[in-house]
Order: structure tokens, then C-alpha cells, then sequence
């Protein structure tokens, strides 16, 4: 029937029209949102998740931090409070995103994801399909523009490893770790020397548990004089 309506040059019933569709409210998300509003364009944000910057509240440990400092990780239009520390903790980041989102009054639309999206030749723009996971209803939206934000990290990626199915132990990814606590005493090894890695690792060790960590190839451990490391002490 909607494939019908499409040739007739009618909209199909039920769908909404947008101009601009965003997937995805994490940062990049919110900031396109925000900034397009400025110059007076109208967009819908659909997150798959029940609150905008999800990745920070629902896949992260405990303990992170901004790894860069606060004037670098600012969205467009809305720099950090002179008076929070350089380095935000993770619900300090994630309260900065809820007042920007509020701030630009972004448009979102939480618990919708997106299953299809395709670009109509004939009528010029894209048609998307996404699943209202509250009520499991599809919903269709029409859009002349459709911006992708869901982001590198929106998908845990896990390795093949031969006989991991067979390891008694616990087998948890970087987006599931919490915090050290209960792992006192145990052996936990680490796979990965990415930031995750090792603050997860560090996070372990501190909390007394005994951890190694494997590293495929070299690690690279970059010099800096002394002079630069105080200057870099005092800077925080």
C-alpha cells in the first residue's frame, strides 16, 4: 500500500514529514541537532535508547573521565562551566548533554529504532523506518536529508577466540565493566591497552585484584621530559 501511494505521488498514510531526520542522540547527534536549529532547520533526533548520550550512561565503568580536557570535548555554542574540573566525570558529561539537548530544544524521540532508511529517487528523499519499542509499532518518516549519528561505538565488538567458550570464568566486555569491586584477590586479565584497557585494568588493580594485561602488537609509551610533566600537573 505505502509502495503504491509512492508511485501515485501520494504520501502514504501515517507518514510523518521532516526535513531533516538524525539517528542517533549521543554528542554528535545532539550537536547537529542544535546547530541546525540556530539557522532555522527543523530536525527529529530517533534514539534507539530511553535518554539522549546513552553510551555514557548505560556503557560505561564507573571511574571515566573526559580523556581530553574539558575546552576540547565542548559541543558547538555551549563551552563547560569555567568552574568544572578539566577532566568531566562521566554524570557530570552526562548532565552537560541533558541541558544542552533542553537548551536547543532538541527534538528527540526516545525508544525508536531505526530499521530501515532508503532514498526515494522518485519523490527525493528518505524514507525511514523505525520500531517504537514501547508499543512495537512501525513508525514511517519522510525526510530531504538523513544524518547517521549513531556512532563508532554504538555495537560491542567481540573477538573470536578459540576456546572461550570453554574458559569457567567470568567473560565480560569493556561496555558491561562497572567498577573493581568483588574481584579482590582474583586473577583478571585485560585484553587491550586502549584507554578503556587500561583504566579498567588500573581500576582492577586498585581494587586489589590481580591483573595482567595482553597486548597484540608493541605498546608505544610516548617520552616527556620533566619540565612538561610538571607543567602538565599544574595545568589540571
Amino acid at each position: 500500500m505505502a509502495q503504491q501511494a509512492a508511485e501515485s505521488g501520494q504520501r502514504p498514510a501515517g507518514e510523518e514529514q521532516e526535513e531533516v531526520i538524525i539517528v542517533g542522540a549521543g554528542p554528535s547527534g545532539l550537536a547537529t541537532a542544535a546547530c541546525l536549529s540556530l539557522r532555522g532547520v527543523r530536525s527529529l533526533v530517533l534514539e534507539r535508547d530511553g535518554c539522549v548520550g546513552s553510551l555514557w550512561r548505560n556503557r560505561t565503568y564507573d571511574r571515566v573521565r573526559l580523556h581530553l580536557a574539558k575546552q576540547h570535548c565542548a559541543l558547538p555554542h555551549a563551552p563547560h562551566d569555567a568552574a568544572a574540573p578539566t577532566y568531566l566525570p562521566r554524570d557530570d558529561f552526562a548532565r552537560y548533554l541533558d541541558g544542552y539537548a533542553a537548551r536547543f530544544g532538541v527534538r528527540a524521540r526516545l525508544r525508536r529504532e531505526v530499521r530501515e532508511a532508503r532514498f526515494d529517487e522518485a519523490r527525493g528523499e528518505w524514507v525511514v523506518e523505525a520500531l517504537d519499542l514501547a508499543t512495537g509499532k512501525v513508525e514511517r518518516y519522510a525526510a530531504r536529508h538523513l544524518v547517521a549519528a549513531a556512532g563508532e561505538n554504538d555495537e560491542k565488538v567481540v573477538p573470536e577466540v578459540p576456546g572461550l567458550e570453554g574458559f569457567p570464568g567470568k567473560v565480560l566486555h569493556a561496555c558491561e565493566y562497572r567498577m573493581g569491586k568483588g574481584m579482590e584477590g582474583k586473577a583478571v586479565l585485560v585484553v587491550g591497552s586502549g584507554n578503556s584497557g587500561m583504566e579498567i585494568a588500573y581500576d582492577l588493580a586498585v581494587a586489589g585484584a590481580a591483573t595482567s594485561i595482553i597486548v597484540r602488537s608493541e605498546v608505544n609509551l610516548r617520552y616527556y621530559s620533566f619540565t612538561s610533566f610538571l607543567k602538565g600537573i599544574i595545568s589540571l
